[in-house]
């Protein structure tokens, strides 16, 4: 063999190790959308992959199905915003000790005319509201944090299923089983109604009439936590580098650059993670 030909052998196996090495250090994270589609995660994940040399590939999603993900093994990490679901998911053994990560809140948004009458700082009582009018309403509808919590605010005003018409709720409920950007586009489109994240909004930028109507109740107040998928259910799962995200967004560091997250000025995510 030619001194040419174990030449190109040899810088065809460096290039394939270096590959190897570079996939190995990679993660996939299921997130929601609300921390994509804000904006957060173009400031957040460079940061991270400059102090640790870690890729993270991102499936943005509502926080039920990045928990089935979860469960499936699909994924290394999960930072979602469903603390009810997520507590259950590390006590059915499918996560590693879940940690708080940071906060914002919900805010209910529609038109500015705001013909339901829901302006305030009840969320309760403007769903009551909202049920009781012609208004249309865009849910969610996929499960996610966002949805969750919308049924919560439905349950505690006295109503199960927001979807059955009756002479008592001729309002408009939609459905749409999307993420929050796409919700808030069938919103703007149809001058509806609809429950969003704060960081989601401050980045929407097709707003059309829509406005904030409800907000301040700490009733809105909206978590997220990250869970690093439990080895003992997933062996396969990369442990060690997705301990090594979890532990750097809850760090000084890690905390700091979510602090310094801003649109037109105005801080989207409020960092609290716990030492």
């Amino acid at each position: 063999m030619g001194s040419v030909s174990r030449l190109a052998i040899s810088l065809a196996l460096m290039l394939a190790s270096a590959w190897a090495t570079a996939q190995e250090r990679s993660i996939l994270m299921a997130s929601t959308t609300s921390t994509e589609q804000s904006g957060l995660f173009a400031h957040l994940l460079p940061a991270f992959k400059k102090a640790t040399h870690i890729d993270v590939r991102v499936v943005a999603q509502g926080t039920g199905q990045a928990l089935d993900m979860g469960r499936r093994g699909d994924a290394d990490v999960l930072f979602v915003h469903d603390q009810t679901a997520e507590e259950k998911f590390v006590a059915d053994g499918f996560g590693l000790p879940r940690r708080a990560v940071m906060y914002n809140d919900f805010v209910l948004i529609g038109p500015a005319s705001d013909p339901a009458g829901v302006k305030g700082r009840d969320v309760v009582a403007a769903m009551n509201r909202l049920a009781n009018s012609a208004s249309a309403f865009v849910s969610r509808g996929d499960k996610s944090g966002t949805h969750a919590a919308e049924l919560r605010y439905w349950k505690s005003a006295g109503i199960d299923d927001p979807a059955i018409k009756g002479p008592a709720r001729p309002f408009d409920y939609r459905a749409c089983g999307c993420g929050m950007g796409a919700a808030l586009n069938i919103a703007a489109s149809s001058n509806a109604y609809v429950l969003a994240d704060r960081g989601t909004w401050l980045s929407f930028k097709n707003r059309g009439e829509l406005a904030v109507l409800v907000e301040g109740d700490t009733r809105l107040f909206n978590q997220y936590g990250v869970i690093v998928v439990n080895p003992a259910k997933h062996p396969h799962t990369k442990t060690a580098l997705a301990q090594a995200f979890a532990d750097w967004v809850v760090s000084p560091d890690g905390q700091a650059v979510i602090a310094t997250y801003k649109i037109g000025g105005e801080q989207l995510f409020f960092p609290n993670a716990r030492p």
